[in-house]
């Protein structure tokens, strides 16, 4: 008798997508918006430092978050190209490829981020920095941090435009996903060229996240819930 080796089914695969879709989801927003956000002030290096480190686990707990988030990224990318490869196979490797790279990107990007602390807890190799210098130094790190980001949502932008397009294409999800991800797409590579373009217009393209936040939330509940509306 021969044995036939048994693969996960293309349910089991969006299952675990929208799980992974949820665990981005919650680390980001609790990172960017609960750590960075009540963490560093803009335009003011010293109330910065004093809140890095009054709640210096916190700072690193943001960390942690971020890389849980890249992991889980990457790990997403393989089944997105899984399921979506019937459709396109050239297709669903580029936009694996541009997500996975926006993952190698803001992975390097988190050593800008950490870079803070280390300037902060290192008395030896800053000793020759005046404290203002010191605080000066903390917050271009955590810009240089911020624009990183945006480089790495450009990779993102692109998978996100590739990936609604195959979304459109197939019969596995609602077309409407599909819009909602090319719609998306457009707003975070309108948001990140503006920061490097026109950074002065770039605050009135903030309002428009909202779309890839009610679009990828609204996904990643399709996924946790139907699945696949057809088998691939």
């Amino acid at each position: 008798m021969t044995a036939h080796p048994t693969h996960p089914s293309p349910l089991v695969h969006a299952r675990i997508a929208g799980l992974l879709y949820l665990i981005i989801i919650v680390f980001g927003i609790f990172s960017e918006v609960f750590v960075r956000g009540s963490l560093i002030v803009t335009g003011d290096a010293a109330a910065t430092v004093t809140n890095i480190l009054a709640s210096e686990w916190m700072f690193r707990i943001g960390f942690a978050a971020d890389a849980i988030m890249l992991l889980s990224d990457v790990a997403i990318a393989v089944l997105f190209y899984v399921l979506l490869k019937p459709v396109s196979r050239l297709l669903s490797l580029a936009a694996a490829a541009f997500r996975m790279t926006q993952a190698a990107v803001l992975g390097i990007n988190l050593l800008n981020y950490y870079a803070a602390l280390l300037l902060l807890n290192d008395s030896g190799s800053t000793a020759a920095f005046e404290t203002d210098q010191l605080h000066a130094l903390v917050m271009l790190f955590l810009d240089m941090h911020r624009h990183g980001y945006d480089i790495g949502l450009i990779f993102f932008g692109l998978s996100s435009l590739i990936l609604g397009h195959l979304i459109v294409r197939s019969k596995y999800f609602p077309g409407i996903f599909g819009w909602g991800l090319i719609a998306a797409a457009t707003v975070y590579l309108a948001g990140s060229f503006a920061r490097f373009l026109v950074p002065e217009y770039a605050s009135r393209i903030e309002p428009a996240y909202v779309v890839p936040f009610i679009t990828e939330s609204s996904f990643c509940l399709w996924l946790l819930i139907k699945g696949v509306r057809n088998r691939p």
